[in-house]
């Protein structure tokens, strides 16, 4: 493997896993190494309960990312969530739809299926796409967030030739299945501005991931029951030190599947679970830098 390993050091990649666990650098523009996100809030309502809970907590958060898709959104709905976004100054995230599992395949249904992730079927499936980020730009959302590499790919053409706003970002989501250092680096150099492993990455396989991209990495701090249900809050402080800049995850295991219809009781338990990752970080590595509200570049 000696060859092998020194090749992936000539083209800029880590050999291997990093075991060491060596601490990252990196930092967001305003030189903090993390960020709070929220997933999972499907609406203005549940967007709203979530902000005035974590203002009640004193906490303030920095994405908020819905999941089931702008189609599912009315326009006064995508108008309202961006006007909360504005509000609190929180990056609002709108995922891209239609998915894999809206399309007329049965295939993502099925156990062998679902290893294609929520990517598309057909290039109308990536024109349907292109039209609710179009919608949802139009109304002042300018982040996204993508389920397909191709999608991604046009997107970012899209952006750079001013067809969509050049302040658009796209964050790659864990439902396309990623978690190794090559596979980040081609994401973002095909336009990525922040991606999501596959939610059970371990902490060298992130550590080696952080030596091959510059973007941050969105790191979920604890899981639906649909994806294990499992909580590594006691990870947390290691995950922000090897992988800086990193946007964490939370409040994920209080739904039950990944695209759940949030409530605004969920809302305030998401709520809770930020204050309980804050609690952690706060006892095992204080020194960490956290990015003050408002800050969502």
């Amino acid at each position: 493997m000696k060859d092998t390993r020194l090749f992936l050091n000539r083209i800029g990649l880590p050999s291997g896993d990093a075991y060491d666990l060596p601490t990252s650098e990196k930092r967001f523009s305003d030189g903090a190494q993390y960020r709070f996100e929220v997933p999972g809030i499907q609406g203005p309502g549940s967007m709203k309960a979530l902000l005035e809970e974590l203002d009640k907590y004193g906490m303030s958060i920095h994405r908020i990312t819905q999941t089931k898709g702008i189609m599912m959104l009315t326009d006064d709905e995508i108008k309202e969530m961006v006007d909360l976004g504005e509000k609190w100054q929180v990056q609002l995230v709108l995922a891209i739809g239609p998915r894999a599992t809206n399309d007329t395949s049965a295939s993502v249904h099925t156990e062998e299926g679902q290893r294609m992730g929520y990517r598309l079927r057909g290039q109308e499936q990536i024109v349907r796409g292109i039209e609710d980020v179009k919608r949802a730009a139009a109304f002042g959302c300018r982040a996204f967030l993508v389920y397909d590499e191709g999608l991604l790919w046009v997107l970012n053409e899209m952006r750079k030739l001013g067809e969509i706003p050049s302040d658009c970002k796209f964050k790659i989501s864990a439902h396309c299945g990623h978690g190794n250092p090559c596979s980040a680096r081609l994401l973002e150099s095909i336009g990525a501005n922040s991606v999501n492993p596959v939610r059970d990455i371990q902490l060298q396989m992130l550590a080696s991931m952080r030596q091959a991209i510059d973007i941050p990495i969105d790191v979920h701090t604890e899981n639906p029951a649909s994806s294990g249900g499992f909580i590594r809050h006691y990870e947390v402080p290691e995950m922000i030190r090897v992988s800086s800049p990193i946007y964490l995850k939370t409040g994920g295991s209080v739904a039950k599947t990944h695209s759940w219809e949030t409530s605004d009781a969920d809302a305030k338990k998401r709520a809770k679970q930020v204050t309980l990752v804050k609690r952690v970080i706060e006892s095992y590595y204080p020194d960490a830098v956290c990015s003050k509200k408002g800050s969502i570049s």
